[in-house]
């Protein structure tokens, strides 16, 4: 059964790797329930059973953002059930998770972002090749995340076919496989252009092109993952000194505020990140306000 649900997310769906993970976990989880707590069939899940395990979960110390999630795939799971005749109804439609708490991201300032961009990729004197080459991938990495907003999924999957250098473009594959068109900024162009000309090859070399189109590569020739993205922007941070945690969500949320502070308007910013809803995009206001209180009681002589 489950692994008929995982198509149904694949294909159907078109749910990213990440989510089909989650939602397959949650569905085992959901079925062991009932099995072994509730112990009633599949057949009989109803809404008290479902409100049951989502209470279970919360008592084993789940954070609100996790019983979100466990509420949107048993959402998902009953819809396919009721659709595909195992239950007689869709009696997840009612189900709701606790309220999460607005927690504003972190974001970097114009100045921290650009300490972080300025290492200096230059091969010194005697340095082995293939570091010189990562030094290139990773500088370029940076600049695309925090020119673009991407999402580290949606850069770890271009191709070097989806780059326009005349229109300053990149074309992005995102959640539900939605194909948006992205401006990438001249920096961010450049460091892409250096990569390609010098580091992709030294990567790449020995590997049978193992990688294909990708636009980025690993170590081992092979294309580069999200983790090995997670652990460069480590380095690079640790190197910049810079005081706190860094994810590729942090470049993400920082272009977006950046955006707003420089008063883009929130449907464009919208556009940019690919969010579905207004709602998700209008954080960044939040952001941006409390970036602005935070200056004036620091610098204002009556604040």
């Amino acid at each position: 059964m489950l692994k008929a649900f995982t198509r149904h997310l694949e294909v159907e769906l078109g749910r990213s790797a990440h989510t089909v993970r989650a939602y397959q976990r949650e569905a085992g989880e959901l079925m062991r329930h009932l099995r072994e707590v509730e112990r009633m069939d599949l057949a009989e899940l109803d809404l008290p059973a479902l409100r049951s395990w989502l209470g279970a979960r919360a008592e084993t110390g789940a954070a609100p953002s996790t019983l979100a999630r466990s509420a949107a795939a048993a959402r998902t799971f009953t819809t396919w059930l009721a659709g595909t005749g195992q239950i007689p109804s869709d009696v997840g439609g009612r189900l709701r998770a606790p309220r999460r708490g607005r927690h504003l991201p972190s974001v970097l300032s114009a100045e921290q972002a650009a300490t972080l961009m300025e290492d200096d990729p230059a091969p010194e004197t005697g340095e082995d090749p293939r570091q010189h080459a990562l030094e290139l991938r990773d500088t370029a990495v940076l600049e695309l995340l925090y020119s673009s907003g991407l999402r580290v999924s949606e850069l770890v999957e271009l191709d070097r076919s989806g780059i326009d250098r005349h229109q300053r473009t990149v074309r992005v594959h995102g959640k539900g496989d939605r194909e948006r068109i992205v401006p990438v900024g001249i920096p961010a162009l450049d460091a892409i252009d250096a990569w390609l000309a010098q580091g992709r090859a030294v990567l790449a070399a020995g590997t049978g092109d193992r990688a294909g189109d990708a636009l980025f590569l690993g170590a081992r020739g092979g294309r580069l993952g999200a983790r090995a993205v997670r652990t460069l922007l480590d380095q690079r941070a640790a190197r910049a000194g810079m005081p706190q945690h860094i994810t590729p969500h942090t470049l993400r949320h920082s272009a977006a505020t950046h955006l707003v502070e420089g008063g883009a308007d929130l449907r464009s910013v919208q556009d940019f990140l690919g969010h579905s809803s207004l709602a998700t995009t209008q954080i960044y206001t939040h952001v941006s306000a409390q970036r602005l209180r935070r200056t004036v009681e620091q610098a204002h002589p009556r604040a």
